[in-house]
């Protein structure tokens, strides 16, 4: 697995992944971070379209992320992530009406974790998740982070 780090507008963030896809986006300060393993191999070089993407995205020029991304998780998880790579950029979905998205209505607290356990943010968009009232909820980069990305793409005001 390769990793490196990307200096953003909403901080440091951490990349990693193997050859053919990225896998993780962190923000290291998150409660449950993502570190590198001791068989890890540092090499920015691997992650210039990445950092290239991410860069037009917080420049305000990239609505759509064209990476290859393998993220893993449980059927249901990916389930979640791939519903939550449909919702437009610029808008916003709730925990509900995203359970609907997935075919389970009843499920909003599953993906409430779901969205909580996404490991590739930005890219799989968890910060257009918000309350059923329209409140900003839970985002593993922070309130401030979340609230940035979503003014960023005019979500919010």
């Amino acid at each position: 697995m390769f990793y490196s780090y990307m200096d953003s507008p909403v901080g440091k963030l951490f990349l990693a992944g193997d050859p053919e896809r990225l896998r993780f986006i962190n923000f290291p300060n998150e409660k449950n971070p993502v570190v590198p393993d001791s068989d890890w191999v540092e090499m920015p070089a691997f992650f210039t379209s990445v950092v290239a993407e991410l860069e037009e995205y917080f420049a305000g020029g990239r609505r759509h992320f064209s990476v290859d991304i393998q993220p893993q998780g449980t059927d249901f998880q990916l389930s979640v992530w791939h519903a939550l790579q449909k919702v437009p950029y610029g808008k916003t979905v709730s925990y509900g009406e995203l359970a609907k998205r997935v075919g389970n209505p009843n499920a909003s607290r599953a993906v409430g974790a779901a969205n909580g356990a996404n490991p590739i943010p930005i890219i799989i968009p968890c910060h257009r998740v918000i309350g059923a009232g329209g409140n900003l909820t839970g985002f593993g980069g922070g309130l401030a982070v979340k609230q940035f990305l979503l003014e960023l793409e005019g979500a919010i005001a």
